[in-house]
């Protein structure tokens, strides 16, 4: 005689579900795979693997100095700095933000060497000053650890106003008017933007426009010749 079964009960039933569950898989309509990635939120962008990291910064503003250097501010894209420095895109507005703050922080950090340019004035007598400092800032474009930096600047600052009013605003109110404190002069503002006009000049033709024989003449003859017109910009009697 055949006895019927009777059906499992209590913890024996829950235990051979469970069991049947694990042994099927996956219910109907789940999909197999990864459990999908939690939706992003808003702020940063997703780190990637060659992008986000130790020195993205550092990447962006060198990449971003090459952009400009090479097609100027108005051709200048934050899609193409971004590809030079190997990050996304938003990772770049993450830090800087638009364009026109991206080229500030280049300038910032292109021309903080320059601003020791103060103390290069008071670090001796004020009437040698002119020649402590045409050394000084002469001498930063003949390395070309500063110097490829300091061009990328000033080739989009001549060609786009807005760049201009970037690069004026740093030099103005980080440079001319530091070394402007430190004269005696009543009209200390006026000699210190003619002296800084008197450098930029020479700058301008020994390294960007490359005027011979300018151009390939000794630093030291340079500073030599240049010198004591700085100097009577910034401490010399007007009326000559």
């Amino acid at each position: 005689m055949t006895t019927s079964e009777e059906p499992p009960t209590g913890d024996q039933g829950s235990a051979e579900v469970r069991d049947s569950a694990e042994v099927q898989g996956p219910a109907q309509g789940q999909a197999n795979g990864p459990t999908p990635p939690a939706p992003r939120r808003r702020g940063r962008p997703a780190r990637t693997d060659a992008g986000d990291g130790p020195g993205a910064r550092e990447r962006i503003l060198a990449a971003a100095r090459a952009e400009f250097a090479e097609r100027g501010y108005d051709k200048a894209s934050i899609r193409g700095m971004a590809r030079s420095a190997g990050v996304d895109p938003a990772l770049v507005h993450h830090y800087f933000g638009p364009k026109a703050r991206i080229f500030a922080a280049a300038v910032e950090t292109a021309f903080a060497p320059a601003l020791d340019a103060q103390a290069v004035v008071v670090q001796g007598p004020l009437d040698s000053a002119g020649e402590r400092l045409t050394r000084f800032v002469l001498g930063l474009w003949e390395d070309p650890v500063t110097r490829e930096p300091l061009l990328a600047i000033v080739r989009s600052a001549v060609a786009n106003e807005a760049a201009a009013e970037v690069f004026r605003n740093l030099v103005y109110t980080r440079l001319m008017t530091r070394i402007a404190a430190e004269l005696t002069a009543t009209d200390a503002q006026l000699r210190s933007e003619l002296a800084a006009a008197h450098l930029v000049g020479v700058i301008m033709l020994r390294h960007v426009i490359k005027i011979e024989p300018l151009a390939s003449r000794e630093i030291d003859q340079v500073v030599a010749m240049v010198a004591p017109a700085v100097q009577r910009h910034l401490t010399g009697d007007p009326a000559g």
